[in-house]
């Protein structure tokens, strides 16, 4: 008990003093060290710093360094693979937040890292069916489960990363868990409690209002490790409860990340977009305010952090019950928030979707168009001209845009103002400058279809503008790389002076 103690105690000093140090570089160099990349769906917050997860890295570096030298604890090929692969995942998501990699390459980097662990000797290689004793050997699918399991568990915890105090509460409870079901293996149980401690002193910051958010190094730090612990601590591959138990804590992540998934690809939309449409963005709209909604937030992952416990004390003998006990709170809570509705109304969700499926792939082909025509245009004004273009071909009936010098109004149909449906997105990084599109109130209602299907219909033109947003912003922001000019209509290029053609000496015919 003494070793956790002193563990956990590293962890949040060490957390807490670099913390501290970051916010202070930050505040003496508020552009160099924001580590800040502009989030279209985050342009309303106020510049908060990314780099939360260098703090949480130098304590589990501390931690481990402790662990295996004062405290003598065994330094293995598994144990050294934990530390490297690990820190190896965290630069990847440092270098995310410093510069954006995208998608496609940051998926990549993950199953190269994953694979590296596996060849280091962290795999699940054998899986025991709960309630028997029959063991399956998996052979080959080793490598490709691993990967997946270590995968799965770093985006889980990134993609919870919406709100203030969110990921690194639940992340807490997961570390709590794995201290007490590593138990003597290794140095697992010591990382873990020394993560605890870290994780206590990063939440003095990042809980609402947050001072400092983890970033994409620091989610992609914390889920890589918990599936590393997983691992380790489940007695040599072997799938039993160290690897149930912690599922039970991300119930809430699982199950939001699975409707994500569903509701994008329904609606052809790309399954790595990030949206405002996840649970605990939910629960804001309806009301509670962020504090309020972490905290529930909390209560809700306590609960399962039991049932968790209960699995690994149980050894999965009691795994039906509890998973019995898991689905009637998940179905309980659902039906007090009112989220419920549309999971039972199949039917209904699914023939929506499906019906605005081409018109959504339709805008994302033309807002990658206008992404790409940032390099392009000679001014932003002609920008702006291509963003009304394609605003009218999406069925908008008004465009406003608002820049650091000026704002202008594209009337493309004419409707009266007070009968428009507005929708405004900010653009990150430019506290004045916005683009608001608008359509008229009768578009938003199907008056031949029952009563409610209006707002599905609303749903869809919001969709739409965000995805136009996305591209303009992403638009103005190539230009205004490209040239280094203010984001203004008054800004253009200086016309490069025209060269003069070459003469080419005319071509003699050899006579003989």
């Amino acid at each position: 008990m003494g070793q956790f103690l002193i563990c956990g105690l590293l962890g949040f000093g060490i957390s807490f003093g670099v913390i501290l140090m970051t916010l202070r570089l930050q505040r003496h160099s508020k552009s160099k060290f924001t580590g800040g990349r502009n989030e279209f769906h985050h342009a309303d917050r106020a510049p908060v710093s990314r780099l939360g997860g260098i703090g949480l890295a130098a304590a589990f570096v501390s931690v481990a360094i402790l662990s295996l030298t004062v405290l003598r604890r065994p330094l293995t090929l598994e144990s050294a693979g934990i530390v490297g692969a690990a820190l190896a995942m965290f630069g990847l998501g440092l270098w995310d937040d410093l510069r954006a990699l995208g998608a496609r390459r940051k998926l990549w980097g993950q199953v190269i890292i994953a694979t590296a662990a596996y060849c280091l000797g962290i795999g699940i290689n054998h899986f025991k069916i709960p309630l028997t004793s029959h063991i399956i050997d998996f052979g080959f699918w080793s490598w490709p489960v691993t990967v997946f399991w270590l995968v799965a568990m770093t985006n889980l915890i990134n993609l919870i990363d919406g709100v203030d105090g969110l990921a690194g509460g639940i992340s807490l409870m997961l570390m709590l868990l794995m201290s007490v079901v590593g138990g003597a293996t290794g140095c697992v149980s010591l990382l873990a409690a020394g993560m605890a401690g870290a994780l206590f002193a990063f939440l003095r910051f990042n809980f609402p209002p947050a001072r400092i958010y983890m970033g994409d190094g620091g989610a992609y730090f914390l889920g890589f490790l918990i599936g590393l612990l997983t691992i380790a601590s489940s007695h040599k591959g072997t799938v039993v409860a160290a690897l149930i138990a912690p599922l039970f804590v991300l119930a809430l992540p699982i199950l939001d990340t699975s409707l994500a998934i569903l509701r994008r690809g329904l609606r052809g939309l790309p399954l790595f977009r990030a949206d405002r449409r996840h649970i605990h963005h939910r629960l804001l709209e309806s009301g509670l305010s962020r504090r309020n909604v972490v905290l529930g937030v909390y209560a809700f992952t306590a609960f399962f952090l039991g049932l968790g416990f209960l699995a690994f004390w149980g050894r999965g003998q009691y795994l039906p019950l509890i998973l019995g006990g898991a689905v009637l709170a998940v179905l309980l809570t659902a039906g007090r928030l009112n989220f419920s509705r549309e999971w039972f109304a199949v039917g209904r969700v699914l023939g929506n979707s499906l019906n605005t499926r081409a018109k959504i792939q339709y805008a994302v082909a033309q807002t990658r168009w206008l992404a790409m025509e940032g390099t392009r245009c000679q001014t932003i004004g002609n920008l702006c001209e291509d963003t009304g273009f394609i605003a009218r071909k999406l069925g908008y009936d008004n465009m406003h845009i608002r820049l650091e010098d000026d704002e202008r109004t594209w009337r493309i149909t004419p409707v009266n103002g007070n009968d428009l449906c507005l929708f405004r997105h900010k653009l990150p990084g430019h506290r004045c400058c916005f683009i608001e599109l608008g359509v008229s109130s009768l578009k938003t209602e199907d008056v031949t279809s029952p009563a409610g299907t209006g707002a599905f219909v609303l749903r869809d033109y919001s969709i739409l503008s965000e995805l136009l947003a996305e591209g303009w912003a992403k638009a103005i922001v190539a230009w205004e790389k490209q040239n280094q000019l203010p984001v203004s209509f008054g800004a253009r290029l200086t016309p490069a002076p025209e060269k003069q053609p070459e003469k080419i000496p005319a071509l003699q015919t050899a006579t003989t």
